[in-house]
């Protein structure tokens, strides 16, 4: 037995998580509708002995499994997402591609579920022979709001826990190579909700109304000066207004404009005065040209940050159980995920596994998007050994 002990699957755990791959990719569920995910799930746990699942955010379940050895009692949480997204899947290759129309894994949920699920059965296996508690969560809504990552920080249920693991597939990664980094490797995601108010007139006649969209125009110009000229470049702060809606007609001035975007910082520091700074240039704008700004923001994901001694644990696993070539070094993705709320209550960290192989090459979030099942199988055997060592360390 090596220094991270029996990781490996039984064949009929491995038979068991592919099951539950393909189970799920065929009948996705969208964020906040995983019902029957959730009892997919729960039956599977039954069925090889793991009961007294719990429920949150409605459609998730979490599962404690309790090490009867003696040793350091630690407590480590792991976290499966388990929603899909309304994209119609293109990959007729799979045998067991998307059953229901517009909606796929294009994310990879799939498999991150099904490599939180082996590692429960692997470890209700072991319980004799680990000390501690590994606390696994098949979270819900990672994809959209109200989003399961806070529920569970509001349910409290990392209180007293000593760290947590989360992952993501990676397509610039090859296939059983793996990635972590230190800091912060995704950006927060805040949104936002901007109505500019003018003053209708003729359009023969500006100077007697008050144009919402000249405000906006200046807005739209005005607001990435923030990001260039006030913002960190390691920051990777972004602003984006992803819709606008305003006037009636060709010779009318614009009364009012109504636009909605994002705000991402990878800087938990200078996330709330990023969005503060959004608003106070919206404001300037309207007083600039005698309208009205009403801004309202809703934070979102926090930036997901890894804790540096949980990385290099994970560096020594990979090089291990993987091999010494298998550990990668990636830069951190401008995207963002819920497991931010994890990472903002307990050292976290948050590694990558690769999917790119020969046929599986596509993006994340692109009808063309697949993960093969002997990557499953590799992730799911190195996170029972990195959970493990974290337990015994």
């Amino acid at each position: 037995m090596n220094r991270l002990g029996d990781y490996r699957l039984l064949q009929v755990e491995c038979q068991a998580v592919i099951k539950m791959r393909h189970a799920m990719h065929r009948e996705p569920e969208l964020s906040n509708t995983e019902w029957k995910t959730q009892r997919r799930i729960r039956e599977a746990l039954e069925h090889f002995g793991v009961m007294g699942a719990g429920v949150f955010h409605k459609t998730g379940l979490y599962v404690d499994i309790v090490g009867h050895a003696a040793g350091p009692g630690r407590f480590i949480a792991l976290r499966g997402d388990i929603d899909a997204l309304p994209i119609q899947e293109c990959r007729n290759d799979l045998p067991f591609m998307s059953q229901i129309d517009g909606v796929m894994h294009a994310c990879g949920h799939d498999v991150h579920a099904s490599i939180a699920f082996g590692t429960a059965l692997a470890f209700h296996r072991m319980r004799t022979d680990f000390s501690g508690r590994l606390r696994v969560f098949f979270q819900p809504a990672e994809e959209a709001e109200p989003l399961g990552g806070r529920s569970v920080v509001e349910m409290k249920l990392l209180d007293g826990f000593d760290a947590a693991v989360g992952f993501h597939v990676r397509t610039d990664i090859p296939a059983g190579s793996y990635g972590a980094r230190a800091g912060a490797v995704t950006n927060s995601a805040d949104q936002f909700e901007l109505k500019f108010e003018g003053l209708m007139s003729h359009g023969a006649k500006p100077y007697e109304g008050v144009d919402a969209i000249a405000i906006a125009g200046t807005f739209i110009n005005e607001v990435q000066k923030v990001v260039s000229r006030e913002m960190p470049g390691k920051d990777a702060a972004v602003v984006t207004i992803g819709t606008i809606s305003g006037g009636e007609a060709t010779n009318i001035i614009c009364p009012s404009v109504v636009m909605t975007g994002t705000i991402r910082t990878s800087s938990v520091e200078r996330r709330e005065m990023l969005v503060q700074r959004v608003r106070e240039v919206a404001e300037a704008a309207a007083a600039m040209h005698r309208g009205r700004a009403k801004f309202s923001s809703h934070l979102g994901e926090p930036p997901v940050v890894n804790d540096a001694a949980l990385v290099e644990r994970f560096r020594r696993a990979v090089v291990e159980l993987a091999g010494g070539d298998k550990f990668v070094r990636r830069p951190a993705t401008p995207g963002s995920d819920d497991f931010g709320f994890y990472s903002s209550c307990v050292p976290a960290i948050y590694f990558w596994f690769g999917s790119q192989e020969p046929g599986n090459e596509s993006a994340v979030h692109t009808p063309n998007f697949a993960v093969s099942d002997k990557v499953l199988l590799s992730t799911t055997e190195l996170t029972i050994g990195y959970c493990r060592d974290l337990l015994h360390s």
